[in-house]
């Protein structure tokens, strides 16, 4: 099946909500100027609550080898989502210590899905269009099916305006092996919506994808 992470969780109760209804990877946000920001303390936390089988990623944007690093080992991350403009050589470096590395990639803006190429050593990519006023998706639909044409058979996480209302149809079009989630499943900033977030796993459980899919979180 499509698998789901759900990104910018603050608590470890709504991560365990998450991990309960079938989420198979909860994402915490290291960009301190993200409403979703969390400690490197309560990253930990939420990490250690998680069963196994559900993966902790830590979003990072614009991050250095060594801060990423530093939080990977303080915080048992052992996936890592860089959302920014890094580059080819630090994806390199952190897959070489053994952390899978998920890099995004943008419609809109540098690095974008013509420079999958220069990534090729990532575990997965994620498509996002890029055009609000933080990194992430900032809630904006875009043409998803962009990133299949032009990503081709690589490992795809689509994320940018998900929502229980409209993922079925991301998932029958644009085939991706993953979804990504964070706003669309909100009450606020930071907040998961008990609600929403159990009726977007519902959809994409009963979702039957097109093609085989690939594991992109353990």
């Amino acid at each position: 099946m499509v698998q789901v992470k759900i990104c910018g969780i603050t608590r470890v109760d709504e991560a365990l909500l998450c991990a309960r209804w079938g989420a198979h990877a909860v994402g915490c946000v290291f960009h301190p100027p993200s409403p979703r920001f969390v400690s490197d303390l309560r990253a930990a936390e939420i990490a250690a609550s998680l069963p196994a089988g559900v993966s902790a990623v830590g979003v990072f944007c614009d991050a250095d080898y060594e801060a990423v690093m530093r939080r990977v080992e303080r915080c048992g991350i052992r996936v890592v989502q860089l959302h920014g403009a890094e580059s080819p050589d630090l994806v390199r470096r952190l897959q070489a210590q053994g952390v899978s590395v998920i890099k995004t990639l943008f419609l809109n803006r540098p690095p974008t899905f013509s420079d999958a190429e220069v990534y090729g050593c990532a575990s997965a990519f994620l498509a996002e269009c890029a055009g609000g006023s933080l990194p992430g998706g900032n809630a904006i639909a875009w043409d998803w099916n962009a990133a299949r044409r032009m990503l081709g058979d690589r490992p795809l996480v689509i994320a940018g305006g998900l929502n229980p209302e409209n993922v079925g149809r991301v998932v029958e079009e644009a085939q991706p092996d993953a979804v990504d989630v964070s706003s669309g499943v909100e009450s606020a900033p930071g907040r998961k919506d008990p609600e929403k977030v159990k009726r977007f796993l519902e959809t994409v459980a009963s979702c039957e994808p097109p093609r085989a899919t690939r594991r992109i979180f353990s």
